[in-house]
């Protein structure tokens, strides 16, 4: 089954007022037969990402529904620094996240972004991504929590303080199965997930506070863990969303801001990531960087990343962990749904058996269960 976006409703209630016919506005959404899950994402992802984080998530949701329809709908948290052009795509498809304070979601993804400040609590959207936290537990059956929004998540609720690295955790890492648990459920035992991080967080920690760490990743260790509280809560350190050329970018990226002196350290090459002939050609750029004008530099390292195809070794296992966790979700509310019909049909007999004294004789000794029966 696809993946359908919810509409912001308030930008289509604000351009059929600009239109002056406010009351004119319906928004269409096409129907599937079959069950369906509504699932939020929170793009917390700096503006150049923003459209691109929407595609792997929709990507990955699709390839992983199995028969399931999926209403996904995306939030922003207040107080992200924004562009103008990112402001405008937030408008248009964006709800704020404080929307969500009186309702509910089946399912929940919270993305990172790089960070502004050392002290994570000193972000200026701290205040509403713990009160997005604490709405979770109640109102979600099962969140994700991805790379800083994990190392966020436990800062808050464990005082878990994540540890930097001398380099950056930066390719495609082979992983190691280390639980069984249903969101690994037809995994290999080793498989391959793409990180992108200078911090992690300490497998000792986690284990004392109770987390389950379900697969480590070789070098940067711990990779996806879990927690049940009132929901499941779902960290991860990697990028098992990442389409196929996501780590080439920011390769560029991360070189065009050490040509610009926006950063101290050429990047590294990404692990396990470029063949060989592109490693060497890339390799012998950086050794010249030195000496070559910026501008020329990345433009040589543009053309040669543009001539290279990426082989996407990480997706099927992305798309079984997905799905697993989608029908962890659906079988919740499943029981959810049958635990409300079972006490709303307790309620319904206990009324009918309140009334029935009213309508036999005092001294009758038939059972009321006899009469309710009837």
């Amino acid at each position: 089954m696809p993946v359908y976006l919810k509409p912001n409703p308030s930008y289509h209630r604000r351009q059929a007022h600009a239109a002056g016919h406010p009351r004119r506005v319906t928004l269409e959404r096409r129907r599937q037969p079959g069950e369906r899950l509504t699932i939020g994402l929170i793009n917390n992802m700096a503006d150049g990402a923003l459209e691109a984080t929407e595609r792997q998530f929709v990507s990955l949701l699709n390839a992983a529904s199995d028969g399931l329809s999926i209403d996904l709908a995306l939030y922003s948290l207040p107080g992200i620094p924004r562009n103008e052009p990112g402001s405008r795509h937030m408008n248009k498809f964006y709800s704020n996240a404080e929307d969500l304070w009186n309702t509910r979601l089946d399912g929940l993804i919270v993305t990172g972004r790089e960070p502004l400040t050392q002290d994570l609590r000193e972000e200026p959207y701290w205040e509403s991504f713990t009160r997005l936290l604490e709405w979770a537990r109640e109102n979600t059956y099962a969140s994700v929590w991805s790379c800083l929004a994990a190392h966020a998540a436990t800062l808050h609720m464990d005082g878990i303080r994540r540890v930097r690295s001398n380099h950056k955790r930066f390719g495609v890492f082979a992983c190691e199965l280390l639980s069984s648990h249903p969101l690994t459920a037809g995994a290999s035992s080793s498989f391959k997930v793409p990180h992108s991080r200078w911090n992690g967080l300490p497998e000792s920690e986690l284990a004392d506070h109770g987390y389950e760490v379900l697969t480590r990743a070789e070098d940067v260790d711990v990779d996806t863990f879990v927690k049940q509280d009132r929901s499941l809560f779902v960290f991860v350190q990697g990028h098992p969303e990442y389409e196929s050329n996501t780590l080439l970018l920011e390769y560029r990226r991360d070189v065009g801001r050490y040509l610009r002196n926006e950063s101290d350290t050429y990047p590294l090459l990404p692990l396990d990531y470029f063949d060989r002939d592109t490693e060497i050609a890339l390799t012998a750029l950086q050794q010249q960087s030195g000496v070559r004008p910026a501008e020329e530099t990345l433009a040589e390292v543009s053309k040669i990343l543009e001539s290279i195809r990426i082989d996407n070794t990480w997706h099927s296992t992305a798309a079984n962990t997905y799905r697993n966790w989608l029908q962890l979700i659906r079988a919740q509310k499943q029981q959810s749904a049958k635990g409300a019909d079972e006490t709303r049909n307790n309620v319904e007999t206990k009324q009918i058996a309140g009334s029935i004294p009213d309508l036999i004789a005092p001294e009758s000794t038939v059972p009321i269960a006899v009469l309710s029966s009837r």
